[in-house]
C-alpha cells in the first residue's frame, strides 16, 4: 500500500504539482476525472488555489471484457482508439461506434448530475491540470488531454498518484507534462496502491464541486 485513501493521495500529489504549477489563481484550472479522481483533484486545487471542475472521458470497453479499454471517448464526442489493442482483438468498427454512443450518453448524464445548469469552465489560454486517482492503460486520460487541448489550453499537466511506466510514456508522447507520485513496473490495478479504495458516489462529487463553486462565489450547478 502507498496511500491511505484518495484524499491522502491528493495531498501527496498536490505537493509535487505545486512545484511545477505556480499558484496563480484563475489562470490554473484543475479538472478531476469522476468519480475518484475528483477527490484527488480537490486536494490539488486547494494546494494551488485553483478552480475545480470535471473532465468526463469514458473508456470504450472491449467486447466480452468490460474491464479492458480499447480506447475512450471525450465529452466533446471525440474518440481515441488504442489501435494496438483494437487490432489484436479484431474489434469491429461498428462495435466501437455503438460503444462510443453508449458511453456518450453516460457522459451527458454525469455532466448534468455534476454541473446542472452551470456552464463548463473556460479552458482557452489557461494551465489545465487533469487529475485522476490512477492510470491503468492511459486511454481515458489521453482522450481527456486531447479534448482539453482542442479547447485551447495553453499548458496541459497530467497529475496522478500512480501509473505504470508505459502509460506515463504514452501520455508524454501526447506532448503533455506528467506528474506522478509513483511509476510502478509491477502495476496491476490502481486499487492495489490504496488501503481504502471505496467507490466514490455522484453525491460526493457534487458536494466537492459545490464547495469550491460556493467558495468562489460561482452560481449554478447541480
Amino acid at each position: 500500500m502507498l496511500f491511505r485513501n484518495r484524499r491522502h493521495a491528493g495531498v501527496v500529489l498536490a505537493d509535487l504539482v505545486r512545484r511545477s504549477v505556480s499558484p496563480d489563481g484563475q489562470a490554473v484550472l484543475v479538472l478531476g476525472i469522476p468519480r475518484g479522481g475528483v477527490v484527488v483533484a480537490a486536494e490539488v486545487a486547494r494546494a494551488v488555489g485553483a478552480e475545480l471542475d470535471v473532465a468526463v472521458p469514458r473508456k470504450l470497453r472491449a467486447p466480452h471484457n468490460p474491464e479492458l479499454a480499447v480506447g475512450a471517448v471525450a465529452e466533446d464526442g471525440s474518440v481515441y482508439v488504442d489501435e494496438r489493442v483494437a487490432s489484436s482483438l479484431q474489434v469491429p468498427a461498428d462495435y466501437l461506434q455503438q460503444e462510443a454512443s453508449y458511453q456518450l450518453e453516460e457522459i451527458r448524464r454525469r455532466l448534468h448530475a455534476y454541473r446542472g445548469d452551470r456552464p463548463p469552465p473556460e479552458v482557452a489560454g489557461r494551465t489545465v491540470v487533469v487529475v485522476d486517482d490512477g492510470i491503468a492503460t492511459g486511454s481515458t486520460m489521453i482522450a481527456a488531454v486531447r479534448s482539453v487541448r482542442r479547447k485551447g489550453a495553453a499548458r496541459v499537466v497530467v497529475a496522478v498518484p500512480v501509473a505504470p511506466p508505459e502509460a506515463v510514456r504514452r501520455l508524454r508522447a501526447e506532448g503533455c507534462e506528467v506528474v506522478c507520485v509513483r511509476e510502478d513496473p509491477l502495476f496491476v490495478a490502481v486499487g492495489q496502491f490504496y488501503e481504502d479504495f471505496t467507490q466514490v458516489s455522484d453525491a460526493e462529487v457534487q458536494d466537492l464541486l459545490r464547495e469550491f463553486w460556493e467558495a468562489r462565489g460561482q452560481t449554478g450547478g447541480a
